[in-house]
Order: structure tokens, then C-alpha cells, then sequence
């Protein structure tokens, strides 16, 4: 009986494996091609796989897929897909963000942004993001904070500091707008 067991156990592991191996032969390829810029030969391969077997990197692919040809509806539908199979997946929670934010929807991105936040706190395009959300909405001191945390996380992009320099500059505060705009200006100068 035991040996059954084992045998049985052994034969569901490695068919386990065999899925796993599979789809990240599938994820590498499609990932590869999206890489390349051929978005119809990526989502040809991640379409053929059967909804129910899709990962939600699988579903955040496809959804940035649309994203690129401009199909938010189709876009958004994946990304709250990949969210059904794993609520924590904080790249799609960015991305719905992205897409609430282009569509002038700050609250929704606002909200959106922060869960991604939640689940990958040191994820620094997600706090730059919030930060221009707030900014959409006059929220200059709650900008203020998000373009901190993303230089906090993510100290050599020079937007997030050019961004800050900007809301120091609505909020009055000359030298630290002059702050920011200097370490913008040495990092652009570097690259």
C-alpha cells in the first residue's frame, strides 16, 4: 500500500512539473517575442493556451497586448482576470491604475496604485504613479509624499525628481523645487 502510494504521488509530481516546465517554456517564448515588438505572434501563443490553464502572468501579457493596440476595454477585462486567479498580483493592479489614470479616472487609479503598493511596497512606478494621480486631483501634498517614496525606492530617475521639483514649486517651496530640479538635472547629465 505504501508503495502504491509513493508510485501515485511520484506520477502526480512529475506531471506537475511537466505543466510547470510547460508553461514557463510558453511565458519565456511569449515573453520573448513581446520583448521583440511581435505582439501578434506573443498573443497567438498565449491565446492558444485554454482560458482555464492561464496563469495571471499569462493574463498580464495578454493585457498588455491590448494595452498596445489601444483596446483598453479588452486590456482592463485581462487585468481584473489576472487579479480573479491572484488578488495580491500587484503589476495588475498597477497597470488597471495606468489605465484608469490615461482614461482621467484618478480615484480608480488612486486605488489601484495603493493596492499594488500594498502587496510591493518598494514597487517605486507605483508610488510615482499615485503621485501623479494626486496631482491630477490638486492633491499637492499627497503627490509630495508619493514622488518621495518613489525616489526613496528608486533614487536615479530623473522624472520622479523633476516631478517633485514641480509640486515644491506649486506648494511655494522655491529651494526645495531647486533641490530636486539640481539632482533631476545631474541625473539627466549622467545618462
Amino acid at each position: 500500500m505504501k508503495k502504491l502510494l509513493v508510485i501515485l504521488l511520484a506520477i502526480l509530481i512529475s506531471g506537475h512539473l511537466a505543466i510547470a516546465e510547460e508553461s514557463t517554456d510558453i511565458d519565456m517564448q511569449a515573453n520573448s517575442l513581446y520583448a521583440a515588438n511581435r505582439l501578434e505572434d506573443a498573443y497567438n501563443i498565449l491565446v492558444s493556451i485554454p482560458q482555464y490553464k492561464r496563469t495571471p502572468e499569462q493574463m498580464l501579457l495578454m493585457g498588455n497586448i491590448m494595452m498596445d493596440y489601444g483596446r483598453m476595454e479588452d486590456a482592463e477585462f485581462m487585468y481584473n482576470s489576472a487579479l480573479g486567479l491572484n488578488p495580491r498580483f500587484y503589476k495588475a493592479h498597477y497597470n488597471l491604475g495606468n489605465i484608469y489614470l490615461q482614461q482621467d479616472k484618478p480615484n480608480m487609479a488612486i486605488n489601484s496604485y495603493k493596492l499594488a503598493i500594498r502587496y510591493k511596497r518598494e514597487f517605486a512606478p507605483a508610488h510615482y504613479n499615485l503621485g501623479c494621480a494626486y496631482l491630477k486631483q490638486g492633491e499637492l501634498k499627497k503627490a509630495k509624499n508619493a514622488f518621495h517614496d518613489a525616489i526613496f525606492y528608486k533614487p536615479n530617475v530623473a522624472d520622479y525628481h523633476y516631478n517633485l521639483a514641480y509640486v515644491y514649486k506649486k506648494l511655494g517651496k522655491d529651494k526645495n523645487a531647486k533641490l530636486y530640479l539640481d539632482y533631476y538635472n545631474k541625473i539627466e547629465n549622467n545618462y
